[in-house]
């Protein structure tokens, strides 16, 4: 695992940027988690990142405030949207572990709404 895996990982925020096929860059305050030497973010499947990184798998992260502020410099690296039930499965582990009963309120009330059967899990890996 890099050394910027373990320190993005551990951040309670990053921003995650995805590129539209022009080059321009969208960056989104996310929660991170990682398992495996890998880093995920999980979003609505049909968001703008989504769509984005499976266009173009470039992404890059920086650490940030809940509002986007950046606190550090952005890594870049790959991203793509995770089919395999046990990554998914691996991945919404690593998120319970790290946000512990704020992830399940997050899954409560997603669950209430119908709304956690349209997440998408983001799987981002970054170099080194």
């Amino acid at each position: 695992m890099s050394h910027d895996t373990q320190h993005l990982g551990a951040e309670k925020y990053v921003s995650l940027a995805t590129f539209r096929r022009d080059g321009r860059e969208v960056r989104t305050p996310v929660w991170v988690a990682e398992a495996n030497g890998r880093l995920y973010v999980f979003s609505e499947a049909k968001a703008g990142k989504v769509k984005r990184i499976r266009a173009t798998r470039r992404v890059a992260l920086a650490p940030c405030d809940v509002r986007g502020g950046l606190r550090g410099d952005f890594v870049e690296g790959t991203g793509r949207v995770v089919s395999e039930s046990e990554i998914i499965d691996r991945a919404y582990g690593a998120f319970l572990s790290k946000y512990g009963i704020v992830m399940r309120a997050a899954n409560f009330f997603s669950t209430l709404t119908g709304r956690i059967h349209k997440r998408a899990m983001l799987e981002i890996e970054l170099p080194g």
